[in-house]
């Protein structure tokens, strides 16, 4: 556990909001339309990534929740428990899209890089829903 937790964390400092993603446009090759898919693309990513610690925060307040239990129901203990399961879940989806994302290289066609960035900004968007959704829930539970 403490392995994740300082895996997340070193991941979060190397993706801070804000980043400067005009230096891909200058040493890459592709067409301007490319290069702001994705400079779109990195920025859903800066955008939700800091969310990442709220995340671990609500699931570590569920977990604490959860180990003294004498004032919980059994429907508020099964509701805590799948809170932190769908928050492992997102968690999990943000870690996949981060590891699996791969632009094709500066040589590659035009169009096989537009569609391969068309395709990361729905998966980056669906995170980004994914991980709003888990933080008003868990925000509402409170």
């Amino acid at each position: 556990m403490k392995k994740l937790i300082a895996l997340t964390l070193l991941v979060m400092a190397g993706c801070t909001p804000g980043s400067d993603h005009t230096q891909h446009e200058e040493s890459t090759g592709q067409d301007s339309t490319n290069v702001l898919l994705y400079n779109q693309v990195m920025d859903i990513h800066d955008e939700v990534m800091p969310k990442m610690e709220d995340l671990y925060n609500m699931k570590k307040d569920i977990e604490d929740k959860l180990k003294d239990p004498a004032g919980l129901t059994a429907a508020q203990k099964e509701k805590l428990t799948k809170q932190v399961a769908q928050i492992d879940s997102v968690s999990k989806l943000m870690m996949d899209w981060m590891h699996e994302f791969n632009p094709p290289a500066d040589s590659a066609d035009k169009e096989t890089t537009r569609a391969y960035l068309e395709q990361e900004m729905e998966k980056i968007r669906i995170v980004k829903q994914a991980m709003m959704e888990t933080i008003a829930e868990g925000s509402d539970a409170n």
